[in-house]
Order: structure tokens, then C-alpha cells, then sequence
């Protein structure tokens, strides 16, 4: 009989196990027949259970064959075992009180008696491990009909290499390289030099930026510093309490801005290095005494700015633009200055783009499209590839110009006033042109003009498009008027009534109307805009005055009538011009200062005139730079006392700028003749006179001439003026005043010809405050050789520039 014993004690936390077996007859036998299958299907054995092969057992055992092969055993199912509350009562009493008895328990009499006996340990007949398998298990799945092989029976030992080849995962095919995707051979590694030198740039307080010394890192630092500071979160909300988490919050918003920034500028890889110091009391070593005294630190945040690689425009794709047929699409595209290979600076697309859009629409192509861009940024080669969708809708001429209130402002008059005639090539200038001038008729309140298409290209042709007016009116009658005093003028009252079209189009009436201490004047104006062509106007006055100057006293009854091109605000020409002629009846004599009462003269006067101007100046009324050119000629005939004279009266005056850094030095020159005739032959009215605010200042209006015995003004044959001034920037409110000290002088000669006998010199200073539409002038003169009717003190108010 084989017998199997098992027992296990806990002794001051020790296990031991005794086993004896009978290894003679295991030996004899060929070993134990079977194996387990599954080693966690082994049920716990108590301390007291002995298994033992009885004859009478119905027990089957391995080694015992069948006619099918070995018959497995069958065994009941465990009891079900509750779990005990404690740990403690895993550990039986007697375990407890004798480890050492408890730990041979059922073990042979001889092997107690000799404990250093090996342990001799039987075979069973059945294996305890082996267990049937429940109904259903995974055991049960997988288990042979034939019952587990014998350990005699088993094979050549698990061949391990011929089952990891077997488990091996197979090595893929390589992948075939893509073209256009570098590999990670030719990516270039990172330069990880030495951190460059930096140059700080102290924005304020503070900010500070730095940047690496050697300029051509990073040549837009300077546009760059100046830039951030406008946006910088830290200077627009900057005040003496701020807090360190205040800074702190700023700062990485700037950081932000920083990067935003950089990459406008084209730095892609840019890095940017954060440093926040100060704000807290510090301490400082006094030289004098050794003492350490305890100073505030300002907190103060520095931006380390590593601009790197500045990356490049790559592709350039241009839409509609790349495939439009030559000239328009050489030119256009040669318009478009941003080309492969240029540094990258988005503020240069915006630009580029809004330009694009102005020569398309100057070049035909009123319906062109020029979509939102698009940059796709390629770190590996350090490009940005551009993509501007254009799509140019077709070229145009254009076909006219279509009012919608033609019996107001007709058609044909917008088409006169327009700059363009019937087969021109569209240009957008020239329709934004055509509406200025509408609206500075001021017969309108609103002008829009939109292209519509008459009939569309074909056959490389263009197209024709209309501009359709949709004109919206303004009150057309005006009614105006003023009170004032001047030191020249005395007290004034005048009062005026337009109305602007009241012969259609542009056809206007004035009646104008003045009362005052030195002049009475009432007229009839007759005046027609852009009559013929654009800014050229017929006026025809018709008027009766009585004036009293500082040397003439006249009655005066006269009509007159021009026809010039002028020169405006909204189209300054180069060359303008007036003609023109006059009838006048009047009574008139020099102003009698000595008491002495000069009788008065009747004249009537007949005169064609005419002048022209050159102007190169940068603006019409604050030039900056350039130069004017003024020419007047006027051949007059007077009869008075049954006497015929004839003469000519001419005048030329020129004016220069020139800048110099931001103030303007300016010169004017002015001489005038009258030729054919002697001053006393000459109505008093039509002899030339000097002073004033637009001749020379400390004067008064035509106070310089020739005098006679009683100190009365005469007037004479001949003029020259001088004037010079610089106009100086003061920066208050914001740029818009101009100190301007000045000096002028004249002289006015008996004969024709200049002999500089009388001249009067005159200085001051003035203010000029610019406006959208002109300087406003306050200028305050002196003489500096008066005479004795001259004023102290002469105080002129105007619009624009005296010259």
C-alpha cells in the first residue's frame, strides 16, 4: 500500500511541511501515472486528512487501464466551505500550544522517533492533485477523450526557437519614399549654437526688449520696437500701483503679442524669453558709511526676442490672374511685387493685395474679385506659400453716364463733367472722380454711381458698361449773412440770397446786398458751373458801389463778365486761366485827408482782361513745397472830360516753398506796371497801391504810395512787393498750429518803371491753425517805418496762407 501524507503547522510565523513517499517503489513502478491539469482545481486538505488506498474503495486509478485508454477518477465535489471571520481561526489550537508535536502529526512511529530521518514519501495509487473537471469549464473544453498523456509517453522535449519563429511577426515591406516629403536624413538639424549676444532696447520703465546685437539677425527691430509699443498691454495699462500679478498677466499677454508679431515680420521659429524682476524691497550697500539701506525694487519685465530663420515666400498662385492673356496680364502680374524668393512680412500681402485690387479696377475690370489670401506656412523649408484668389469678371469701356433725375442734373451734364468720354477704358479713378465733382456742385446731398453692364465681352473684345447716377438732392436756396468790424472796413452789415439752380443745370442767382461805414454795395450775380466742360464758369456781375479806402473814394456803376477755368480743392491744375471784360461808369477822386475838398472826376472805363497761373505748388491752400507763377494783362481805355486814354496795366507775381525739416520757408515777388499812360491820366480806382494783409503787412489796405502836399495817397504807375516768412510746427494740437514770423515790404513808384523812392517796411508774427479744408490765418503786423496816418498795430483774418 502507497501512502501519501500531508501536513502543514504555523509556528511563530514558520510553515513546515513533512512528506514521506516510498521512492523504492515509485522507483520500481516507473513513476506517478499521472499529472494534474490544472493545478488551481486542487482542493485544500485539513491538518487530519489522510489519504489512503483502501481495497475496498470504489475509487478508479489512472494506472488501471480500460479498453479505451486509462479511466480517469471520479471525484466528489468539495464541500462548500465558509470563510471564517479572523485570520486567527486558520490556525488550529493545538498548533498554537506544540508546533513542534503538531508539525509530525501522521507521520510513522520509526520516522518520529528519529527526526533527522529522510522523509520517505509514497506514491498513490491516484493523484490527489487530479480533479475532475467541472461541467462546462475551460478544463472540460480542452480535455482529451484519451485522458493525460504519461510523462514516459511525452515527446521531445518544446523546441523554444522553433516556436518563436513560429510566434514572430513578419517585417513589412519597406515603403517606397514620397517625392515632395524629405527624409529624416535630409532634415537639417538644429542649430544649437552659442546663445547670441543681446542689445536691450528700454521701451519704458518698465518694459525692456533685447535683441541680438548683430543687426542683420533681425534688421526690422527698430519699426518692430516702435510697433510693439503702441500694442504693448503693459504701456496702454500702465500706472504708478501696479501690482506684480497685475505685470505678471500683462506680460504673458505681451509675450503673446511677441510671437503674433514675429511672425508677421516672417520669424516662424522665433522664441521668445519671458523674465519678470523686481517688485519687492531689496537691499542696498551705501559707499559712504558701510550702512545697508532697504530700497524699493520696481518690478520691471524683459522680453529675450531669438528671432531665428526669416522665412521666405515660396509658390505664388494667383488664380484668374496667371492665366489672363497679355498686356493686362504681364503688367498686372508685374504689379504685384511680391515675388518667390522675398522675405516674408504679411503687412507687404496686405498691401500687395489692396494695390492688386486698385490696378485691376484702373486696368477694365470693374466686376474683378480679389478673395481673402491664404499662407500655408512649410517649417521644412522654411517658405509660405501664397495663395491669392483673383477672378478678373472680364474687361470693360465705358458706354456713358445715365442720370436718374435728368430734368435736375441731365445726363449729358454728367457725361460733360466727367473726365472720361464714350470708349475709354473703365477706370475706377475716374468714376470716384465723377462723384466728387457731383456732390461739389452742391446742388446734391448724396451721388452713387454703379457700374451696369450694357453688353459683355466677346471675341476678345471688351465689354460695355454705364455708370448708373443715383442723384438724391439738396436744398437748393441759401440765404446768408454777417455783422462785423475791421480797423479797415469799420462796421459792415451784409446779407446775401442764392439760389443754385435756378437755371438748370448748375445755372445759379445771387443777389448780395452791404451796408457799412466805408462801403455800400448792391449786385446781381449771374453764375453757371462747369459750363461747357468741367471747372470752367461763366459769371456775369452786374453792380453798384460806393467804397472809401485808405485812397480812393468811389461811386461806381459797372457789369462784368469772365469765363475761367479754375483751380479747386478737389483738382488743383497745373495751369488755370480767366478771361474776361467790363463797362463801368464811375465818380470818383483820392481820399482828401488834408480838409482841403478835391473835386470828383466822372471816368468811363472799357476793359478786356485776362490772366494765367502755373502752378506747381503741393497744395492749393498750405503749399508746402514748389512754386506759382501768376501773369495779368489788362488793356483799358478811360475817357473822362471828353478825353480818350489808353493803357495797359500788368501785373506778375511768384511765390516759392521749400521745406526744411518741419518748417517751411516761403518767398513771394510781386512787380506791376501801367504802361501808355501817366498816373494823373488814370482813374483813381485803376492806379496801383500797395499794403494790406495779402500785400504788405503793418499796413493798411493801399496805404503805401506816392503822396501829395497834404499827405493824400495818389496812387502810381508802378509796384514792387516783397515778402518772406517761415512757418514753423509748434506740435500743439497734435501738429495743427504754426508760429509764422514774417517780413514784407513794398514801394509804389510815380512813372511806370520802379525807382524805389517811397518803400515801407512792415514785420510781425502769425498763427495758423489747418484744418481739413485750409489753414485759418491770424496774423498781427507792424510798420517799422510809419508814417503818420499809419496805424500802431494791424490785425489780419483770413483763409489759407497770405502767399
Amino acid at each position: 500500500m502507497r501512502t501519501f501524507r500531508l501536513s502543514i503547522a504555523v509556528a511563530a510565523g514558520l510553515w513546515a511541511a513533512t512528506f514521506s513517499q516510498d521512492l523504492a517503489a515509485q522507483d520500481a513502478e516507473g513513476g506517478i501515472a499521472s499529472q494534474p491539469d490544472d493545478l488551481s482545481e486542487v482542493d485544500s486538505l485539513s491538518q487530519d486528512d489522510e489519504l489512503t488506498d483502501a481495497p475496498g474503495e470504489d475509487l478508479d486509478r489512472p494506472d488501471v487501464d480500460s479498453d479505451d485508454g486509462p479511466v480517469r477518477p471520479v471525484e466528489p465535489p468539495p464541500p462548500e466551505l465558509s470563510p471564517p471571520d479572523r485570520l486567527e481561526d486558520l490556525i488550529p489550537e493545538d498548533a498554537v500550544e506544540n508546533p513542534a508535536d503538531w508539525a509530525v502529526q501522521g507521520t510513522d512511529a520509526a520516522g518520529a522517533d528519529s527526526p533527522a530521518q529522510a522523509i520517505a514519501v509514497e506514491p498513490l495509487e491516484q493523484d490527489p492533485l487530479e480533479v475532475e473537471p467541472a461541467p462546462g469549464s475551460f478544463a472540460e473544453a480542452f480535455e482529451d477523450d484519451e485522458g493525460p498523456t504519461p510523462i514516459d509517453e511525452i515527446g521531445d522535449p518544446l523546441d523554444v526557437d522553433e516556436t518563436l519563429e513560429q510566434l514572430a511577426i513578419p517585417t513589412p515591406d519597406p515603403l517606397e519614399p514620397e517625392e515632395d516629403v524629405p527624409s529624416f536624413a535630409e532634415i537639417e538639424a538644429p542649430d544649437l549654437g552659442a546663445f547670441p549676444a543681446l542689445e536691450q532696447f528700454r521701451v519704458s520703465d518698465e518694459l525692456v526688449l533685447a535683441f541680438p546685437q548683430e543687426n542683420e539677425r533681425f534688421p526690422e527691430q527698430t519699426d518692430f520696437v516702435e510697433r510693439f509699443r503702441e500694442l504693448s498691454a503693459i504701456e496702454e495699462l500702465d500706472t504708478d500701483n501696479d501690482t506684480i500679478p497685475q505685470l505678471a498677466a500683462r506680460a504673458r499677454a505681451d509675450e503673446e503679442l511677441l510671437v503674433e508679431m514675429l511672425e508677421v515680420y516672417g520669424y516662424y521659429d522665433a522664441e521668445v524669453i519671458r523674465q519678470l524682476s523686481g517688485g519687492r524691497r531689496g537691499v542696498a550697500e551705501n559707499p559712504d558709511d558701510d550702512e545697508r539701506d532697504v530700497v524699493a525694487e520696481e518690478p520691471q519685465v524683459r522680453f529675450d526676442i531669438l528671432p531665428g530663420v526669416r522665412y521666405r515666400y515660396g509658390d505664388i498662385d494667383l488664380g484668374a490672374l496667371d492665366t489672363l492673356p497679355d498686356p493686362d496680364g504681364d503688367r498686372l502680374r508685374e504689379m504685384f511685387g511680391i515675388r518667390p524668393g522675398d522675405p516674408l512680412y504679411l503687412d507687404r500681402i496686405v498691401e500687395e493685395e489692396n494695390e492688386l485690387r486698385v490696378a485691376l479696377a484702373e486696368s477694365g475690370y470693374p466686376f474683378s474679385e480679389v478673395n481673402e489670401p491664404s499662407l500655408l506656412i512649410d517649417h521644412a523649408r522654411e517658405e509660405g506659400d501664397l495663395t491669392l484668389p483673383v477672378e478678373t469678371g472680364g474687361k470693360y469701356i465705358f458706354g456713358g453716364v445715365v442720370s436718374d433725375d435728368p430734368a435736375f442734373l441731365s445726363s449729358r451734364h454728367l457725361e460733360r463733367i466727367a473726365r472720361f468720354d464714350e470708349g475709354d477704358v473703365y477706370q475706377a479713378s475716374l468714376q470716384s472722380d465723377l462723384r466728387r465733382a457731383i456732390i461739389a456742385t452742391g446742388l446734391v446731398s448724396s451721388a452713387t454711381l454703379e457700374p451696369v453692364e450694357i453688353s459683355p465681352p466677346s471675341d476678345g473684345q471688351p465689354g460695355v458698361v454705364a455708370l448708373q447716377a443715383d442723384l438724391e438732392r439738396a436744398p437748393l436756396r441759401t440765404i446768408s449773412g454777417a455783422i462785423g468790424y475791421g480797423t479797415e472796413d469799420g462796421f459792415k452789415v451784409e446779407a446775401a440770397w442764392e439760389h443754385r439752380n435756378l437755371f438748370p443745370p448748375e445755372g445759379a442767382l445771387r443777389l448780395r446786398g452791404i451796408l457799412g461805414t466805408r462801403e455800400q454795395l448792391a449786385s446781381v450775380t449771374f453764375r453757371r458751373n462747369n459750363f461747357l466742360d468741367r471747372d470752367q464758369v461763366l459769371t456775369i456781375d452786374a453792380y453798384a458801389s460806393d467804397i472809401e479806402t485808405e485812397a480812393v473814394d468811389a461811386r461806381t456803376v459797372a457789369l462784368r463778365g469772365s469765363f475761367e477755368r479754375v483751380s479747386n480743392l478737389l483738382f488743383q491744375k497745373p495751369l488755370s486761366w480767366l478771361v474776361g471784360a467790363e463797362v463801368l461808369y464811375t465818380d470818383e477822386r483820392n481820399r482828401v485827408r488834408g480838409g482841403i475838398s478835391r473835386p470828383r472826376q466822372e471816368y468811363l472805363i472799357g476793359s478786356v482782361f485776362g490772366s494765367a497761373t502755373i502752378d506747381a505748388s503741393d497744395d492749393l491752400l498750405d503749399p508746402t513745397r514748389g512754386y506759382r507763377i501768376t501773369g495779368y494783362l489788362a488793356p483799358e481805355v478811360s475817357r473822362s472830360l471828353s478825353t480818350e486814354t489808353f493803357y495797359l496795366r500788368a501785373r506778375v507775381d511768384g511765390s516759392y516753398y521749400r521745406p526744411l525739416g518741419s518748417t517751411v520757408l516761403a518767398g513771394r515777388l510781386a512787380v506791376a506796371t501801367i504802361q501808355g499812360a501817366e498816373p494823373s491820366e488814370i482813374a483813381p480806382s485803376r492806379r496801383l497801391y500797395s499794403g494790406g494783409g495779402g500785400s504788405v503787412r503793418g499796413y493798411g489796405f493801399q496805404a503805401i504810395g506816392p503822396l501829395n502836399d497834404l499827405a493824400e495817397p495818389t496812387g502810381g504807375g508802378s509796384l514792387v512787393e516783397g515778402a518772406i516768412e517761415a512757418r514753423i510746427q509748434t506740435g500743439l494740437f497734435d501738429g495743427a498750429v504754426e508760429v509764422v514770423p514774417f517780413v514784407d515790404a513794398g514801394s509804389v513808384s510815380l512813372g511806370s518803371t520802379p525807382d524805389f523812392r517811397f518803400v515801407r517796411y512792415g514785420a510781425g508774427v502769425g498763427i495758423r491753425y489747418k484744418t481739413s479744408f485750409g489753414p485759418i490765418r491770424v496774423d498781427v503786423g507792424v510798420p517799422l517805418n510809419p508814417r503818420e496816418f499809419d496805424a500802431p498795430v494791424v490785425v489780419y483774418v483770413s483763409l489759407g496762407q497770405a502767399f
